[in-house]
């Protein structure tokens, strides 16, 4: 039996030869005299050509019973074309019909019907057929491969944190409630407690997972499980660790233009690679530069999605945001000594969507203890996390991208659920 050849570069190489081609019918025309098939593969889309007076009257009974989404399995010649938008096409001698699908179908894979977003969530996996959503998880596959391999490169050590936690990462109630045998657990809001235990002790620590918020809401930037992308270093300040960011940043973008070139011309997308380094925006600053822009924002306020495109706009397509106040940033975020209401904080802005953010971490127990006071944590409920910095901790610091934030930014969509496979939110458990 001959081996199944895929239907893009592949074939280019077997011109003239029989191979034997799976997938599902993306489109079937019947012209009379010459009928034609497009069939679509995990790689792209090949035309199965059936002149009548070439082919078997078998094969044209097929043809005219097959609808979109079928699967089938061909075995044919593969010929030149000049029709054919990849140059060539195939000239079926057998056609297996392994799969009918139901009619009508519940969106159209070929996007001639554009479906809304719910009906493209509600039918998830008929979405993943689509160009675009093809093109949107190629991208997002080479943003996660560009990111581990950036890290791995450098020595950092892979870790894979645990997402059921017996207390709030970063303090608050935003936390999804477990029963764990007679004890109760939580889903891990941040990786947090975890990479720090990892950094103190391997030195420079990365991790790709899930977290959970129990946030209450609807809005197109936000979701209640995420992806992160975090780091974690030993012997580095906040500004450290703003350079690897930036560094790593541009990697990804760089990595994903080259890769995925037709994924983003499918979308729509001229990826510019911003210059390094990236333009430091003390958090003051920023304030007072969406002032004098007539916005609504006083020191001590957090900046809406509305405002963070201001501040591309004042500022440049690429910013980090710096010098936070204390009282925005989680327990953990190192103050300055000079000024404990301003802590050594971070956040990176891309075209007016903020990607990621990190601090300085506090490795001295007693001033951790104060800070979890401060923000009305009990102490105790932390014991074995400040524990960890009673025995050697070096200063350290850290960050987190949001894998579906970066996407979004890249692909250019405006919702956070297009670039999700399966998105999780107040009202959505399923599919």
């Amino acid at each position: 039996m001959l081996k199944r050849t895929h239907c893009t570069a592949e074939l280019k190489k077997v011109i003239g030869k029989e191979v034997v081609v799976s997938g599902w019918v993306f489109d079937v025309r019947l012209m009379g005299g010459i009928n034609f098939i497009l069939l679509r593969d995990k790689d792209g889309i090949i035309q199965i050509t059936a002149p009548r007076k070439k082919v078997s009257r078998e094969i044209l009974n097929i043809y005219n019973k097959l609808h979109q989404e079928d699967v089938i399995s061909v075995k044919g010649k593969v010929v030149r074309s000049k029709i054919a938008k990849s140059g060539i096409e195939i000239i079926p001698s057998e056609i297996e019909v392994i799969s009918k699908a139901s009619v009508p179908l519940p969106l159209d894979p070929r996007e001639v019907t554009p479906a809304n977003l719910d009906t493209r969530l509600n039918w998830r996996f008929m979405f993943f057929r689509t160009e675009e959503a093809k093109a949107i998880f190629r991208i997002q596959t080479e943003i996660i491969k560009a990111f581990r391999d950036f890290f791995t490169e450098r020595g950092y050590i892979e870790m894979q944190p645990p997402i059921i936690i017996s207390s709030a990462s970063e303090g608050g109630a935003e936390l999804f409630i477990l029963p764990y045998f007679d004890k109760q657990a939580y889903l891990a809001q941040s990786p947090q407690l975890y990479k720090q235990m990892g950094a103190i002790s391997f030195e420079k620590v990365f991790m790709i997972l899930p977290v959970f918020r129990a946030e209450k809401f609807d809005q197109p930037t936000h979701l209640n499980e995420i992806r992160q992308m975090d780091i974690e270093q030993a012997f580095a300040t906040d500004e450290d660790v703003m350079k690897v960011l930036e560094e790593c940043f541009v990697r990804i973008l760089k990595h994903v233009k080259e890769k995925c070139e037709e994924e983003l011309k499918i979308l729509g997308r001229d990826l510019k690679i911003p210059k390094l380094p990236l333009k430091r925006v003390k958090y003051a600053e920023a304030i007072d530069s969406l002032k004098k822009n007539k916005e609504k924002i006083e020191w001590g306020e957090d900046f809406t999605r509305v405002q963070e495109k201001s501040l591309a706009k004042l500022f440049g397509e690429a910013i980090f945001i710096t010098h936070w106040p204390t009282a925005l940033k989680p327990f953990y975020a190192m103050p300055y000594e000079k000024n404990p209401k301003i802590c050594k904080a971070f956040d990176l802005i891309y075209n007016g969507l903020e990607l990621a953010s990190g601090t300085q971490r506090i490795h001295i127990p007693e001033l951790l203890i104060k800070q979890l006071k401060e923000k009305r944590l009990n102490p105790d409920d932390f014991k074995y996390y400040i524990d960890c910095f009673r025995y050697g901790s070096p200063y350290h610091s850290g960050w987190s991208i949001g894998l579906e934030r970066i996407t979004m930014a890249i692909t250019g969509k405006s919702n956070i659920r297009e670039v999700t496979m399966f998105p999780r939110d107040r009202s959505r458990i399923m599919p």
